[in-house]
């Protein structure tokens, strides 16, 4: 796994056979990601690499992620669920999301129209830190398996691709996981899928 934030823009994340690689989703969106790593910069938050993406924080919280998918590019506010989005361009990672949402990008136009707001999106969102803001949570109407949600809460951006997934794949993993009896076999079973995951394949794609 990348450890290292300027490694991420040239290798990607390292945690699938394609990091490193030209086939790497970083190489697609090179331009789009370099101009939004500089406006998150402009805006005062601390750069880390966190389970291997550029993850930006504020007095050691967790604001966003900057991160490359096969379809777009994004920044993902970990606590998304509390900005007013007056602007409407915030989505769900997936259907059950609570917390996150995602702003997506695919053109650098596109990121240089939205300049402004991106930055006033992150300064809201840093101003939520500031007051000690969370989302709260309701219960979950499909229950995550226990070994899953494990995986979420050491690793948000495994999380994200995760929920970035169609319904009928997420179920698809969830129905693979939870069929194995023994907790150590789910476990492997996870682990054997993360890289699937984060190309944003479902559980029989090739």
């Amino acid at each position: 796994m990348t450890t290292n934030v300027e490694t991420y823009f040239t290798e990607g994340c390292g945690r699938c056979p394609l990091g490193g690689t030209p086939a790497c989703k970083v190489h697609t969106w090179t331009k789009e990601l370099n101009l939004l790593r500089k406006i998150i910069q402009e805006c005062g938050l601390t750069e880390e690499s966190k389970w291997g993406v550029p993850t930006y924080t504020f007095q050691k919280s967790n604001v966003l992620i900057l991160a490359a998918f096969k379809e777009f590019c994004s920044i993902s506010f970990l606590k998304g669920a509390l900005l007013s989005d007056e602007q409407g361009i915030l989505t769900k990672p997936g259907a059950n999301t609570q917390a996150a949402r995602l702003m997506k990008f695919t053109q650098v136009q596109q990121i240089d129209s939205l300049r402004s707001t991106i930055k006033a999106y992150i300064f809201e969102a840093i101003e939520a830190e500031k007051q000690g803001l969370e989302v709260i949570l309701k219960k979950n109407p499909e229950p995550i398996l226990g070994e899953l949600q494990a995986y979420f809460e050491n690793d948000p951006s495994f999380k994200t691709a995760f929920e970035a997934l169609t319904p009928g794949r997420q179920r698809g993993y969830n129905l693979y996981f939870s069929a194995a009896k023994q907790s150590k076999t789910r476990e492997s079973r996870i682990e054997k899928c993360i890289p699937k995951i984060l190309e944003g394949k479902g559980l029989n794609d090739r």
